[in-house]
């Protein structure tokens, strides 16, 4: 079971002071918290990627989880959305190849179509395409850590002819890649049908829609002949406040959450925990709660949780990141761990993709051979 957080990188005023972290200081804070995720011996740090206020999640994740990767041992890394809709595949193949190889194969990705509607004419694209750009940049990117001396034509970009990209994939394994997606089941459907990891980042999304949208996935994956529906690579999201005792956590996290960009001023932060992931409580809460998830999205790989934003204090910050490696995740890995039936992987880590390849195990899209003129 993979655990750890991610950060969207937002840039919200302490509802208390009316202050904000400088740019920098916010960055630095990343830093520190992806530091602090190891040392509290949890597994992932994944961080977004956006262009535009308040964020300051970078628009090219791969420089910054770089830096991480120098500054880190074990600590996987992973981007909690690489915009595969707006970036030239091209250009991700290459960066993002460059970070697994500086990180000694500790890479993943999380692709999505974001969630910023202005960020597709910034970049040249037309947002009514966003499903059609999904579909054929990732085609491309696939083929392309997959293949050398490519030649391929699509509709979004230039032709290629005769290109392999440098460098290579490490090992020639290339990162395992999930699709993020909330609401639309063609990316679900797209997980699938390359036997890849499907993450439904359910902090906003009551329990039904996303065991929905977990269902087609797996359905789907057995379809294309990847393995069992059970088998299948599923990720969630979660956000946590946590105390000792849950009355105070819900009395310093309250102004928080009513005052927050995405979710304040909206819902009763006792509504948002009845029908969303979002738990204020206690860490024994926070155990049951996620543990529960079980019930109705099956076995699943990976649990990333939101903990950096809303404005909360950095050394608040760091103090849930504490709890959340020593007190929780121990308790949520084993459970889930013991569990997981014997013929249901474990999240992907390079060591075990390298073993698959060996192994002649590789996942075929959509369940035949490549077609290499598409």
């Amino acid at each position: 079971m993979e655990i750890g957080i991610f950060s969207i990188g937002d840039v919200t005023p302490d509802p208390h002071t009316g202050q904000a972290p400088s740019e920098h200081q916010r960055i630095m804070n990343i830093i520190e918290l992806a530091t602090t995720a190891e040392q509290a011996g949890l597994d992932t740090f994944a961080i977004g990627e956006h262009h535009n206020p308040p964020f300051v999640a970078p628009g090219t994740p791969p420089v910054l989880l770089a830096n991480l990767a120098a500054r880190t041992q074990t600590l996987r890394l992973s981007t909690a959305t690489s915009l595969i809709t707006t970036n030239d595949p091209v250009h991700m193949a290459e960066d993002y190849a460059m970070a697994q190889h500086l990180s000694n194969g500790r890479l993943s990705l999380m692709m999505g179509r974001g969630n910023t509607g202005p960020v597709y004419p910034w970049f040249g694209k037309d947002i009514r395409q966003g499903i059609p750009l999904a579909i054929e940049n990732y085609h491309l990117l696939h083929r392309l850590w997959r293949e050398k001396n490519i030649s391929w034509q699509g509709k979004f970009r230039t032709p290629l002819e005769g290109y392999t990209v440098t460098p290579f994939p490490l090992n020639d394994v290339p990162p395992f890649v999930w699709h993020g997606s909330i609401r639309s089941p063609e990316i679900a459907e797209q997980a699938a049908y390359y036997g890849d990891g499907f993450f439904h980042n359910n902090i906003f999304w009551n329990a039904e829609h996303t065991a929905r949208m977990i269902a087609l996935y797996r359905q789907r994956y057995a379809h294309y002949g990847h393995g069992t529906a059970e088998q299948a690579f599923v990720g969630l999201g979660g956000q946590v406040f946590m105390d000792h005792n849950s009355q105070d956590a819900v009395k310093f996290f309250r102004p928080y959450f009513d005052n927050a960009p995405v979710y304040g001023h909206g819902p009763s932060l006792e509504d948002f925990t009845a029908q969303t992931p979002l738990t204020v409580g206690s860490p024994q809460q926070v155990i049951e709660r996620y543990l529960g998830m079980r019930e109705w999205a099956g076995d699943f790989q990976r649990l990333l949780f939101l903990v950096d934003h809303a404005g909360l204090p950095h050394d608040v910050v760091l103090r849930q990141v504490e709890i959340l490696g020593t007190e929780v995740a121990p308790v949520i890995r084993r459970e889930m761990d013991a569990a997981r039936p014997a013929d249901v992987p474990d999240s992907p880590t390079h060591e075990w993709l390298v073993e698959r390849r060996k192994a002649g195990q590789d996942p075929v899209p959509g369940g035949v051979k490549e077609d290499a003129d598409a």
